[in-house]
């Protein structure tokens, strides 16, 4: 075993239980509630978060990784109120998603490196509270100068503290592979690293790829994107059974980017989004897993997936 950190403070990852492995609790922009509080909703995204994650609780969910960053309007004591409330263990980030500031654009990697690391090593914000993972992002197009920047930073400031990395990427244009090869060039142990949002492509020979140059696979957009370039939520859970058949069950682990408060897209598509999945964090819970037995996952590759598998990655295991 091995201690981690989360909001609450350091944890035993025999203590992760059964993991959703990217999700969000609110999702806005660098400072919006601090800057501009009536913009959001605090209080009742944490009156919501709580009962959410609660009732998840009492269907068997134990811990969530939240990797929202900075440029995400990460709000670090609401996740330890919502942790502390809800008792869903709460795995913070450090790192940066696709909104990179304007001031990284054009610094040394090395530079935004130490900030990670200060996050991870002493705190965020003050507040002690101590990052667990380091979020990037790179989407439509791949890999921009300032995003390889950034990819470079994370790969310093993983190396330096062993904290891994969680990637968002864009799978119809394969732009895991653009993030593996810089992630390869800066020396970092591919072990270390989740390649995230994998689950937008049914293209097997892609993500197997991947997974053999041995970096961990995240099946994490549920019930997923309502849009012709990615697939519903039957594609996504087939190609996470073709994965198990290949045999590559103890190197997934499943999320779905799901958050109380979105407040980076309009209300009528937060209004949309409830109304497609109404069971919010509970969705994998009651749909997929279900349809996974059914197309003849066992009771073993389940508990790999959400149990062992994000254990593993946690403490470096293979």
């Amino acid at each position: 075993m091995a201690i981690i950190n989360s909001v609450l403070g350091p944890m035993d990852t025999a203590d992760l239980g059964f993991t959703l492995s990217h999700e969000h609790v609110l999702v806005s922009s660098a400072g919006i509630q601090y800057v501009y509080p009536e913009f959001i909703d605090r209080e009742g995204t944490i009156s919501k978060g709580v009962s959410e994650l609660g009732a998840a609780h009492g269907e068997g969910l134990r811990t969530i990784i939240d990797v929202t960053t900075i440029d995400l309007g990460r709000d670090i004591r609401m996740l330890e109120q919502v942790s502390r409330e809800s008792g869903i263990n709460i795995v913070c980030a450090t790192g940066t998603w696709r909104d990179i500031p304007r001031v990284f654009w054009t610094v040394e990697p090395d530079v935004v490196a130490g900030l990670y690391i200060r996050e991870i090593e002493v705190g965020i914000e003050d507040t002690g509270i101590k990052a667990g993972i380091i979020k990037v992002a790179n989407d439509m197009g791949g890999v921009t100068p300032e995003g390889e920047i950034i990819l470079r930073a994370a790969a310093r400031a993983q190396k330096a503290t062993g904290v891994p990395i969680s990637t968002h990427t864009w799978a119809p244009e394969r732009v895991g592979e653009q993030q593996v090869a810089v992630f390869e060039d800066e020396g970092v142990d591919l072990n270390r690293v989740y390649v995230g949002h994998s689950n937008d492509t049914t293209d097997t020979e892609y993500l197997i790829g991947l997974l053999e140059k041995g970096v961990w696979i995240g099946l994490d957009r549920y019930p997923g994107r309502q849009t012709e370039l990615t697939p519903d939520w039957e594609g996504r859970t087939q190609t996470a059974w073709k994965l198990i058949e290949a045999g590559w069950g103890r190197r997934i682990m499943l999320g779905h980017d799901w958050s109380v408060t979105l407040s980076i897209a309009s209300r009528e598509m937060q209004e949309q989004r409830q109304r497609y999945n109404p069971d919010g964090y509970l969705f994998i819970t009651r749909r997929v897993i279900p349809r996974l037995k059914e197309l003849g996952a066992s009771d073993e590759d389940i508990a790999n997936i959400f149990v062992d598998n994000p254990r593993r990655f946690f403490e470096g295991g293979r």
